[in-house]
């Protein structure tokens, strides 16, 4: 992404820590391609404030605003001192017309980013934690490419960190869930990988949770 940043630095915006850049449900006409620190995104859910993550360098937020014309989904605050391009409309357009290589590296970027963030509030509206994580597995299994699907055994090398994240619950409950998942004998955990033993049956568990709490 250093030329991006290099053909577009006329777009840079700054933001001091803790700063709100945006808030949930207002309207917004640009997007934020990050330069250096971190934001961090969080959404009101059941009347509760909710982590959702935490945007790294490179990456993209407030795209639907360009795409949908949609309000905020959630509110984006400045982790650290954060450096980021804005691009609207307009300059959006110009970035399309003028650069498309760059523009068909962003475009790929908003299809994936998109299609995370909406898996992501499917996983996070599941009430129970359970099969919460279970969900996060189920994720897995629809996005990471070379997955042998030949039969219903799943291995996956993922951290409880990035388990947790994806899963908006704190660590120690993700553990907690995984060791029930374990004495089901659903699952079994390595140091560097995890496995599932029955895909589809963690599907149907999950979508029974799923339909039990709607």
């Amino acid at each position: 992404m250093s030329d991006v940043f290099a053909a577009f630095s006329r777009f840079a915006k700054t933001f001091p820590k803790g700063s709100v850049i945006f808030s949930e449900f207002e309207s917004g006409d640009c997007f934020y391609l990050i330069q250096s620190g971190r934001v961090q995104l969080i959404k009101i859910v059941n009347g509760f404030e909710k982590n959702l993550d935490i945007l790294q360098p490179s990456e993209i937020f407030g795209e639907m605003a360009i795409l949908e014309n949609s309000p905020r989904s959630a509110t984006a605050i400045a982790y650290d001192d954060v450096k980021a391009l804005e691009f609207n409309k307009a300059n959006f357009e110009v970035l399309m017309m003028g650069n498309p290589a760059i523009a068909m590296k962003l475009l790929k970027t908003f299809v994936k980013r998109i299609y995370a963030q909406k898996r992501r509030f499917m996983i996070l509206t599941v009430p129970d934690k359970m099969a919460r994580v279970g969900d996060v597995f189920l994720m897995l299994d629809e996005t990471q490419p070379n997955i042998d699907k030949t039969t219903d055994m799943r291995t996956f090398s993922i951290s409880m960190e990035e388990i947790a994240r994806w899963a908006g619950l704190p660590v120690e409950t993700v553990e907690d869930e995984m060791h029930r998942f374990i004495d089901q004998g659903k699952m079994e955990v390595y140091d560097d990988r995890i496995v599932v033993k029955n895909i589809t049956e963690l599907s149907r568990y999950v979508g029974a949770r799923r339909s039990k709490e709607a």
